[in-house]
């Protein structure tokens, strides 16, 4: 029976070949990331973080931002983008389609360490009246809103 060899197998040639699903997407990714070095060399006024390149299809780029005012912004520098491109591309990408994908800007939820017991307070006034509602009320909705009169006296 032969040995089996413990040396670890180098898997980079995945990414290097020419036809599998990780080599199509390693490609793509560095075309994006290509592309968007470009972006960002016309514009580099323009925060990175409002923008990014969300596709590509035959030759057009299509260019995500978080609000119409980026979008404006970019319509501006649309022909000066377009020529950069045409001149690295070998023109294979002429064309800019700018889409405002709004839930792009919107922030995760501030996580406290220590969350605030939320307090309930109702003033004597609303419980007064609460305990008047409560002697016409049935059982078991009156067991509840005499705990809601309770409240006032916390």
């Amino acid at each position: 029976m032969a040995r089996k060899t413990k040396n670890p197998i180098d898997a980079s040639h995945l990414l290097k070949s020419s036809s599998g699903t990780l080599a199509q997407i390693a490609a793509k990714t560095n075309s994006l990331t290509l592309l968007a070095d470009i972006v960002r060399q016309t514009c580099p006024d323009l925060p990175a973080e409002v923008w990014h390149i969300g596709n590509f299809r035959q030759n057009c780029i299509i260019i995500e931002v978080i609000s119409s005012i980026w979008g404006q912004r970019l319509q501006f520098e649309r022909m000066k983008i377009c020529q950069q491109l045409a001149q690295a591309t070998n023109n294979d990408f002429n064309q800019i389609e700018i889409k405002v994908s709004p839930y792009r800007n919107k922030q995760a939820p501030i996580n406290q360490q220590t969350p605030e017991a939320k307090t309930q307070f109702i003033s004597s006034k609303t419980a007064k009246q609460l305990n008047e509602v409560a002697e016409n009320a049935p059982e078991s909705l009156k067991r509840k809103l005499q705990q809601l009169a309770r409240l006032a006296k916390k």
